[in-house]
């Protein structure tokens, strides 16, 4: 009997993390309904901070279960959802009316629907290489760090609506589509490495540290636009020698 209730029972440290992550999530929506964008977006970063942990210690410690991938997937229709979705239309898209909001409400809706195909082929072999559409922590951190690089070079948002508007359906669009991105989740944090890999994030670090809010701009439009581009290239900029190859 009562190893039958250890079993029910759930893993308190990954799912602490997890809880974490829901925090942060409606600490964005709080700052985002009180104007103060900058605090929910980096709430929003720290909730995928969160979100990598606890993936990282359930695999590491062996305490993975079905509670805690259900658990992780609301936190992250929360943090990486709602919360970024909120806090884009009260930033810029509210003047735009219903067509503001309406991007916002596909942006929730496509990540709801990108957690759940997710968690449905999470079993599958390939999903531990490349994820199937645009990941929603990128998608949403791709939002808070643009509201973070606006304000860190004291730009007005309001004549670019129509740029983050299009931003939104862009990444809405990359949540559902079938575009491969790579994965990173066989780099661990608990393994030896080599001393060249310490002092290269070490640099990275500094980099960041540096000029954090351009910098993560940077690599995570890197990111986005890796998709699109490596499955443009491998469908429609195949070389001769390698249409030889298919066809062999």
């Amino acid at each position: 009997m009562e190893r039958e209730k250890f079993k029910r029972g759930i893993y308190i440290l990954p799912n602490f993390f997890t809880s974490m992550n829901v925090f942060c999530g409606f600490y964005a929506i709080i700052a985002s309904i009180d104007a103060r964008f900058t605090d929910a977006s980096i709430a929003i970063l720290i909730g995928g901070i969160f979100d990598l942990l606890d993936g990282k210690i359930a695999r590491a410690t062996n305490t993975t279960s079905r509670f805690g991938i259900e658990y992780d997937s609301l936190a992250d229709l929360v943090t990486f959802g709602m919360a970024p979705s909120l806090m884009m239309i009260l930033w810029v898209l509210k003047p735009m009316g219903r067509l503001g909001w309406v991007a916002g409400f596909l942006f929730m809706i496509c990540g709801a629907l990108r957690l759940a195909r997710f968690n449905t082929s999470a079993d599958s072999p390939e999903s531990s290489n490349h994820f199937e559409g645009l990941p929603i922590p990128a998608a949403a951190a791709m939002t808070a760090i643009t509201v973070l690089l606006f304000s860190r070079l004291n730009i007005a948002p309001d004549p670019y609506k129509v740029i983050f508007l299009v931003m939104l359906y862009s990444l809405s669009f990359c949540m559902v589509s079938s575009i491969k991105y790579q994965s990173f989740k066989k780099i661990s944090l608990f393994k030896r490495m080599k001393f060249n890999w310490l002092v290269g994030l070490v640099l990275i670090l500094a980099t960041v540290v540096y000029e954090p809010w351009i910098v993560l701009f940077a690599a995570f439009s890197a990111y986005v636009i890796s998709g699109p581009l490596s499955f443009f290239y491998s469908n429609y900029f195949i070389l001769p020698w390698q249409k030889n190859k298919r066809k062999e």
